[in-house]
């Protein structure tokens, strides 16, 4: 175990690990749904795999809706390639930034989780499909996911051509 945790760099660390953990601890106080595993390898996976959901999740939602309303704005991809070659430090700054969109991912899911508890309260026939509707949720999230790094990976080898 602890020569896996070794190898986790600390973008998995910081950006899966740390916020799955999190993520898990809070719901388990504050809703009905308690994900806290007693086997440590599996529990290591599990919240590993949860801080990657709500990495993605901040991906694929959080970051667009903040360009969106202008919140944000972004340099363009091959100018961030150039410079990242110029100054190591926008690497770092960049992990830093992912970090900060992925925790506000997680209090963002777990508002819709809250929020969710309260739907299925008020329509119990939610409690049937949790599952199905999880399974869509993460194959449509992760469907998404694969194209933007798709997108990345071609427009990094344009920038490098």
């Amino acid at each position: 175990m602890n020569e896996l945790l070794s190898k986790l760099s600390s973008y998995n660390l910081f950006n899966y690990l740390l916020p799955g953990v999190i993520f898990v601890a809070i719901a388990s106080k504050t809703t009905h749904y308690s994900l806290i595993q007693e086997d440590i390898v599996i529990g290591v996976f599990l919240y590993y795999f949860v801080g990657l959901v709500i990495s993605r999740f901040g991906s694929l939602v959080i970051e667009p809706l903040l360009k969106k309303i202008s919140f944000l704005k972004f340099a363009d991809y091959r100018d961030f390639v150039v410079a990242s070659k110029k100054d190591e430090k926008i690497d770092l700054f960049s992990e830093i930034n992912n970090t900060y969109r992925t925790l506000c991912s997680l209090l963002t899911l777990l508002i819709l989780l809250k929020i969710y508890e309260k739907l299925e309260l008020k329509y119990p026939i939610l409690q049937e499909w949790n599952a199905s509707i999880l399974i869509v949720l993460l194959l449509t999230m992760f469907l998404f996911s694969y194209r933007k790094q798709t997108g990345y990976i071609t427009k990094r080898i344009e920038a490098n051509q």
